[in-house]
């Protein structure tokens, strides 16, 4: 999730729902509410502690600490010096997990369908959209640690596409190199108030309304292959920590079908096999803790 999470395109919740622990994810956020702040301003630490699923979110935080520091450099160079090769990867990885999402939604009715149209239309818009610029000041910055974590949350929306989307990509991005401990916490404080409350909605859709959420959810993986299509034409790219990040592009089809194009294939399908391997390692774990329970 972290080697996503730094990918302006590739989002988190993607690869949550790859590795069958988006429930388990949301529901692990949402375990941390009032009742287990009250307790713990209370001086009562280990009843706190009791109620928040740290069995699960340590674990989940750490790797994506690790993985973020260990391999941001080494996604982010790929995706610049093989960036056909990476982006058609992802493209395979989003297309099967795609169809693991709409075959957990069941019976096909109107309202899904509906849901899964306006997921992938929103996607599909959000992620043509040219990004602006925007203010610098605290509130704004609270506002993009909440929109961005959201996104992040979200599968087939990435949560740093949106900061480059609001022009906050290179100023966050820079905060972070350069420990501006100020910028870090305000952007910190929105994105535990953006996870926190969305979560919350996002469980509750889950859960009354499961199959209309999958299928917003399936249209928003399915609209995002706009933005991860492996062939595009840069009409306009933007400096950000010395780096060339393409901000406007049109995609385009592929000009030869030489070596380069088939080796882009298997890298397609590549990821379609992951998910399909990763999927096969999550319902044999499932299977395992069913029997032992």
């Amino acid at each position: 999730m972290g080697a996503a999470d730094v990918v302006p395109g590739v989002s988190g919740g993607t690869i949550a729902f790859i590795m069958g622990i988006y429930d388990q994810f949301v529901a692990a956020i949402n375990s941390i509410n009032i009742d287990a702040f009250r307790l713990l301003f209370k001086g009562k630490i280990r009843e706190a502690f009791s109620r928040v699923h740290l069995s699960f979110l340590i674990p989940l935080g750490l790797g994506i600490s690790f993985s973020i520091i260990s391999l941001a450099k080494l996604v982010t160079w790929l995706i610049t010096k093989y960036p056909v090769y990476v982006w058609s990867f992802f493209f395979g990885l989003i297309i099967a997990s795609s169809w693991f999402v709409v075959k957990e939604i069941g019976r096909i009715k109107i309202p899904v369908i509906i849901s899964l149209a306006l997921g992938f239309i929103f996607a599909w818009l959000i992620v043509g959209i040219i990004p602006v610029s925007s203010p610098d000041n605290w509130y704004f910055t609270v506002f993009a640690g909440a929109i961005s974590i959201i996104a992040m949350v979200l599968p087939g929306i990435s949560g740093s596409f949106i900061l480059l989307l609001i022009g906050q990509y290179e100023r966050i991005m820079t905060a972070v190199k350069s420990l501006q401990l100020s910028t870090m916490a305000t952007f910190s404080l929105g994105s535990a108030l953006g996870i926190l409350s969305f979560s919350r909605l996002l469980g509750y859709l889950l859960n009354k309304h499961r199959e209309v959420t999958m299928a917003m959810l399936a249209g928003f993986m399915m609209g995002s292959l706009r933005k991860v299509w492996p062939y595009k034409e840069i009409l306009e790219i933007k400096i950000v920590g010395g780096k060339e990040i393409p901000i406007k592009s049109i995609n385009v089809l592929p000009g030869n079908m030489d070596g380069s194009f088939f080796f882009a294939l298997m890298c397609a399908i590549s990821g379609i096999v992951l998910v399909f391997v990763l999927e096969g390692i999550s319902g044999s774990m499932k299977g395992d803790q069913d029997e032992t329970a």
